[in-house]
C-alpha cells in the first residue's frame, strides 16, 4: 500500500522542485558529497581522455583517437548528469578545477605512447567501476533516481572498459 503522508507530502513545497519528503532524508548530503568526488573523477576523466585523442599516435591511432573523443564526450555527460542531479537534491556542484585532482578517484595521465594511454584509461575505468559499484551499494533504496542514475553510469563504464582492453589486445 502507497505511504498516503508521503503522498500528500509531495503536493506540497514545491518549491523544492523535484525533491519530494521521500528523498530529503539525513543521508542527502553523504549523497550530493558522493556525487560531488564522482563528478570530479568525471570531469578529471575527460580531460585525460582528450589529452589522449590528440596525442594518439601510431597505426591504428586514427580509429582510437575518434573512439577517445567519443569517451570524452561520454564522460561529460555523466558529469552533467550528475551536476544536474546534485541541484535536484539541493547541493551545489563542485567544478572547482583546483580540487579536481584531490577529489577525483581516477588519476590524470600524460603519457605519450599510445599503449600507456590505454593502460592509463583502463585503469581508470576499472576504478570508476569500483566507485560506482560501491556507490549502488551506499546508496541502496534510499534514493532510487539517483541509484539509476549511477548504475546507468556504471554500465557506460563498463563498456568503456572493455572497450579499451579489446584496443589493448590488438
Amino acid at each position: 500500500m502507497l505511504d498516503k503522508k508521503a503522498l500528500k507530502a509531495a503536493r506540497s513545497s514545491l518549491d523544492d522542485g523535484a525533491v519530494t519528503p521521500h528523498n530529503n532524508g539525513p543521508w542527502v548530503q553523504d549523497i550530493i558529497q558522493l556525487l560531488n568526488d564522482s563528478l570530479a573523477t568525471e570531469l578529471v576523466c575527460v580531460l585525460r581522455y582528450k589529452r589522449h585523442h590528440y596525442m594518439a599516435d601510431g597505426l591504428a591511432s586514427p580509429a582510437i583517437a575518434a573512439e577517445l573523443l567519443v569517451h570524452a564526450q561520454e564522460e561529460q555527460a555523466h558529469a552533467d548528469s550528475i551536476a544536474a542531479r546534485i541541484v535536484q537534491l539541493g547541493g551545489e556542484p563542485d567544478f572547482n578545477p583546483a580540487t579536481l585532482l584531490e577529489r577525483s578517484h581516477a588519476d590524470y595521465d600524460a603519457s605519450s605512447e599510445l599503449k600507456d594511454m590505454l593502460r592509463a584509461n583502463l585503469i581508470a575505468e576499472r576504478v570508476a567501476i569500483e566507485a560506482y559499484s560501491q556507490m549502488v551499494d551506499l546508496i541502496g533504496d534510499k534514493d532510487p533516481t539517483t541509484r539509476r542514475l549511477v548504475e546507468q553510469i556504471l554500465n557506460d563504464e563498463q563498456e568503456h572498459a572493455e572497450e579499451i582492453a579489446t584496443w589493448l589486445a590488438l
